[in-house]
């Protein structure tokens, strides 16, 4: 016989005696998780809300309140799937009242008493289990109607694109141009008394707004050039003939004398359109009727077909025919190529489009980049999605909701992947929420840290700050600021502290907004990847690129770019610039051979490095010539003197001298350029002079040419 998993309870309460006599009251038929504190508590929700049947909170507790809690839970949305009992032997009405508006559904007062215990805990579980049940059956229906509905429509809608030789695109854009801008409204203003069923309805009605087009002769469809009047009236009439065809697709919600007076024109299409099993039934082809029949109205009452002024034009037709027209404007057509955004946004709110209602607008300018984005990516299916969610919860609990099991298993499995992957990942996953200030761990990334999975107010953890850095931290939040829900998407590479070791990491976070109007920052999801090795490696590489392989000095080019950045980021300084040629290197390559030559380069290189400071700057130019840049205080000619000296040796019996030609900054100027040839004229000099010796430039020398 097979044995019935027990549904799981959580109890948190800091007291131990009252865990323990809560578990004793309900162990044999459920079982139980326990947690200490609020934190406990959120860490065990994030990882096993989906499988837990009720908790059992207490109000007062250390770390973070049973209040902190709830709002934990209604932040990341677990209070619709997992209901809540307050313990507590607290009555006073604000605690109450403050309980029941972050989703608790019942309280049990200590002392506690087994029977109202057990009964209570049992009639809530029921009763979710009930919710449950239910609007998982609704969510199902209105998914497999809908998609119905959108199928027949899509169908139906593509077949008036396809005769009138437009992009299938232009349906989806009007469908999310309108759910957007409903959205918006609704958002700004109860005028209109949007609800999400009613968005939902209007989005998806919206897709018939041509149907009247299957009527009219396909010669004036796809005219590449300009209408004529004749043919221009023959065109307005797909407005009464598309209202006319979904007119009598529902016969009996219009009167006879009303449908005589609307039967103008052919009802061609009308058995097609008759077919279509739609959801919302009458609704749906009403709200498309008015679509149909007054997308051309505008709000001047210089439209067609009846010269509707105001909110005489329903709301549904005055958005699809902003909709309509964005998308007409900038999609290209067979008379007219596309028209970018802005200009179209610049063409509408001068008019010349028509007048449109003041607050369509005002929504539509300003998001107007938004929209822009929307229409370039493909946010259809995402409204869609949003709104069928609504909808069902609006149908069963008004503002709450629970989902479906066939919803739960498949975000049971999600998350089993999700485990799975982190752990094999080996990356530190986190994730942050604003309300409350919270930090959630990745089991890896809670072992390589040595820090709590959970833990609170992370901007004032010390063990935080000690392993990634005050400024790392003050770093990571104002990135996180510049987001948008646009671009949420950050990325920097910080130094961190493990074990008295220092590691490259890079932190790569996505924050995560509501679908409000405006959006609402509510946290960032992230993961933090070693990548010392890999950074040790490229700097071990441009380290090498940097540098002249035989003698380790600077290259050329690295040695330029330090010079320029010195002279750029420190101009009140004193420079020098030294160039230094091997005296009749080639000689001595001839009589002693290149190896010999090879020799005599790296000596003159160690001793240039230890004739200077750390800080100047030394570079093997090519072949036998040679770079010094100094930073000097005192005495330079001094200074140059003793650096000369040093560089004239004896190798293996053979004597090395050089010559060296020196250009100060206070006389050229601070240029790299200005150095450089400052230099090479006075070591010119230097040569020409008998070699052997050096020379600084002065402006005697501004006519010699190297």
């Amino acid at each position: 016989m097979a044995v019935k998993n027990k549904q799981k309870i959580l109890i948190v309460d800091d007291s131990e005696m009252n865990r323990s006599i809560l578990a004793d009251m309900l162990g044999e038929e459920y079982d139980i998780l326990e947690a200490e504190d609020g934190v406990q508590a959120v860490g065990i929700l994030s990882k096993q809300y989906s499988e837990l049947s009720l908790v059992l909170l207490d109000i007062v507790m250390p770390k973070l309140d049973g209040f902190g809690v709830l709002s934990a839970m209604n932040q990341n949305g677990w209070i619709v799937d997992v209901p809540v009992i307050m313990v507590s032997a607290e009555s006073g009405s604000k605690q109450v009242e403050r309980a029941y508006e972050l989703g608790v559904t019942d309280f049990i007062n200590r002392p506690f008493d087994a029977l109202v215990v057990r009964r209570r805990v049992v009639n809530t579980i029921l009763l979710y289990a009930k919710q449950k049940r239910l609007i998982g059956m609704v969510e199902d229906q209105i998914y497999e109607t809908e998609q119905r509905s959108s199928l027949m429509i899509d169908i139906l809608s593509h077949i008036v694109e396809f005769r009138n030789g437009e992009s299938g695109l232009h349906i989806l854009h009007v469908r999310t141009l309108t759910a957007m801008l409903l959205d918006l409204v609704a958002a700004k203003t109860d005028k209109y008394a949007l609800t999400p069923r009613d968005i939902s309805l209007i989005s998806t009605a919206s897709a018939l707004h041509d149907v009247g087009k299957i009527a009219i002769d396909g010669a004036i469809l796809n005219k590449p050039g300009r209408l004529t009047q004749e043919e221009f009236s023959v065109m307005k009439t797909h407005t009464t003939v598309g209202a006319e065809m979904l007119q009598a697709a529902v016969p009996g919600w219009m009167t006879d004398e009303e449908y005589e007076l609307m039967k103008t024109h052919t009802t061609a299409g009308a058995d097609m359109l008759a077919q279509i099993p739609v959801q919302h039934g009458e609704d749906l082809v009403k709200v498309a009727y008015e679509i149909c029949r007054w997308h051309h109205e505008r709000w001047d009452g210089r439209g067609y077909p009846d010269g509707l002024k105001g909110d005489e034009i329903p709301i549904a037709a005055q958005v699809v025919s902003l909709a309509d027209v964005y998308d007409a404007l900038t999609s290209p057509r067979v008379y007219k190529p596309a028209i970018p955004h802005e200009e179209a946004l610049r063409m509408i709110l001068d008019g010349q489009c028509g007048q449109f209602n003041p607050l369509l607008l005002t929504c539509f300018t300003e998001n107007a980049e938004k929209i822009r984005t929307a229409l370039e990516g493909d946010a259809a299916e995402e409204i869609q999605q949003r709104n069928l969610r609504s909808i069902s919860e609006e149908a069963l609990r008004g503002e709450g909701g629970a989902v479906s099991e066939r919803t739960l298993r498949l975000l049971d499995y999600e998350r089993m992947k999700y485990h799975f992957f982190a752990a094999m990942s080996e990356e530190i996953q986190f994730e942050y929420t604003v309300s409350p200030s919270m930090v959630t761990l990745s089991a890896y990334g809670s072992k390589m840290l040595g820090l709590e999975e959970i833990f609170m107010d992370p901007q004032h953890s010390e063990q935080l700050i000690s392993i990634v850095g005050q400024k790392a931290l003050d770093e990571i939040v104002t990135r996180q600021r510049e987001t948008t829900p646009e671009a949420p998407d950050s990325s920097m590479e910080l130094l961190v502290h493990l074990n008295g070791e220092a590691r490259w990491f890079r932190v790569i976070t996505r924050s995560v907004w509501t679908n409000d109007v405006p959006p609402r920052y509510t946290g960032l999801l992230g993961k933090a990847i070693d990548i010392h090795e890999e950074k040790m490696k490229l700097r071990e590489l441009e380290q090498k690129a940097s540098l002249d392989p035989l003698t380790g000095l600077l290259n050329r080019a690295s040695a330029r770019e330090q010079i320029e950045n010195r002279l750029l980021t420190h101009q009140e300084g004193h420079f020098a610039l030294a160039e230094i040629d091997i005296d009749d290197f080639k000689r001595v390559n001839d009589e002693l051979g290149h190896m010999f030559g090879d020799r005599v380069l790296q000596e003159l290189a160690r001793r240039m490095k230890h004739a200077v400071r750390s800080s100047d700057i030394c570079c093997r130019a090519g072949g036998e010539e040679f770079f010094l840049f100094l930073d000097y205080n005192t005495d330079i000619e001094h200074t140059v003197e003793r650096i000369f000296k040093n560089l004239c040796f004896e190798l293996e019996g053979r004597r090395i001298t050089v010559s060296m030609g020196v250009a100060l900054g206070e006389r050229t100027g601070l240029s790299y350029d200005g150095l450089y040839r400052a230099a090479d004229v006075a070591l010119y000099a230097a040569k020409r002079g008998g070699k052997d010796r050096f020379c600084f430039y002065d402006d005697s020398m501004k006519d010699l040419t190297p």
